[in-house]
């Protein structure tokens, strides 16, 4: 049985066992150390409760997480986020992913976001195609954006509008302040994703 929920802080090492591969054998994350559990708690305290943070159990046990953040201090910047999704290596290829996005997506739609970037060191075929059939629009590319694994490496930034930019934007919700039905129906359904046989069959998903 496979479960979606909003991550607390309590999910640190689980989360850090997902993501540490990714910083030690891959490009795909610009970090070149894993980060202490204690290091990472704060960093998910820091969006918990703001932004959608979300988790994947499988047989209880953490296999995938995805989050939103704030792209841009300033503050005319407030209707922009940066998502990121990672998966263990055992979870891949299943169309969650896409579903997890589709989630996060949802979320933030009700939190007033209007803009949704994605940076993904390239090549990656994988995660292109995940982000066309999103919807996502590739804006550039970023060369030599990073050095890590011995080689450098570019960045796609793609972006996806989430909201209307008619008229002047209401302040964006603090997650923590979403009705909770309208949370819990984002995550039944990507749960229910998740579960039949074909993940596949859900919108987009590859």
């Amino acid at each position: 049985m496979v479960r979606v929920r909003l991550a607390t802080v309590a999910d640190a090492a689980g989360v850090l066992g997902v993501y540490a591969p990714y910083v030690e054998e891959t490009p795909i994350t610009f970090e070149t150390s894993v980060p202490s559990e204690e290091a990472f708690a704060a960093r998910m305290k820091a969006v918990i409760g703001d932004y959608p943070y979300l988790v994947v159990e499988d047989a209880g046990r953490i296999v995938g997480f995805a989050y939103a953040r704030r792209l841009g201090e300033r503050d005319a910047y407030e209707w922009n986020v940066e998502l990121s999704v990672y998966f263990a290596p055992t979870h891949t290829g299943r169309g969650w992913g896409s579903v997890l996005f589709w989630a996060l997506i949802d979320l933030l739609a009700q939190q007033g976001v209007r803009n949704a970037y994605s940076l993904v060191t390239v090549p990656n075929e994988a995660s292109r195609n995940l982000h066309r059939k999103l919807g996502f629009e590739l804006m550039g590319i970023q060369r030599c954006a990073g050095y890590k694994l011995g080689a450098w490496h570019d960045v796609a930034w793609l972006r996806k509008v989430v909201g209307s930019f008619e008229g002047a934007p209401g302040a964006r919700v603090p997650l923590g302040s979403l009705d909770a039905v309208a949370v819990r129906e984002v995550l039944d359904a990507a749960e229910a994703a998740m579960n039949v046989e074909d993940a596949g069959a859900g919108r987009g998903v590859v």
